[in-house]
């Protein structure tokens, strides 16, 4: 897993628009309906610079022969009573490489690099009975609630979305050593 400079963010647009469009033609509800066009998934994703470059956002990819296949971000709080907590958001993983543990290991990064930076507290929303809701129920996440009719899926259809929160312990241990 590798975490990305707001520099670094051009040289893989490419890949990361090709990772959103797949994602959406694959039914994920991740903020865009179908078919989503790849110059609309560059511009979204090079929209995140500032971001980046700002430290609000934490972006991590997974590469497969040298191609990016699995993104993941951390959207730090920037409010004065929210220094303890994050949002994780568009964990993505290409279809022709599921089922690998590229999601899960993308999943545990982001958490590390969380309590990195003091966030203990993690929030994330799903569209409810996608196949994400097995991996953050088996990753610790705790449901939260459900909100009827809350987005539309990439076919347009009103739908379901399932919040979740992790709370993360600091590390114990000597210095140096971390645990979830």
């Amino acid at each position: 897993m590798e975490l990305l400079a707001a520099t670094d963010l051009p040289g893989v647009v490419d890949d990361l628009a090709d990772l959103l469009v797949d994602a959406v033609a694959g039914g994920a509800s991740v903020g865009f309906l179908h078919p989503l066009d790849r110059a609309v998934a560059a511009k979204w994703w090079l929209g995140l610079q500032s971001a980046l470059a700002e430290g609000r956002v934490l972006l991590w990819v997974a590469r497969v022969d040298g191609r990016v296949v699995g993104t993941v971000q951390l959207r730090l709080s920037d409010y004065e009573n929210g220094p303890h907590r994050a949002e994780l958001a568009k964990l993505l993983v290409h279809r022709h490489v599921r089922g690998r543990g590229i999601g899960r290991s993308l999943l545990e990064c982001a958490e590390r690099g969380a309590l990195e930076r003091g966030r203990t507290l993690l929030l994330l929303d799903t569209e409810t009975g996608s196949p994400a809701e097995r991996l953050y129920s088996s990753g610790g996440w705790v449901e939260m609630g459900v909100v009827p009719g809350h987005a539309l899926n990439p076919a347009g259809e009103l739908r379901p979305t399932t919040f979740y929160r992790r709370h993360l312990s600091p590390p114990l241990g000597r210095p140096g050593e971390r645990e979830l």
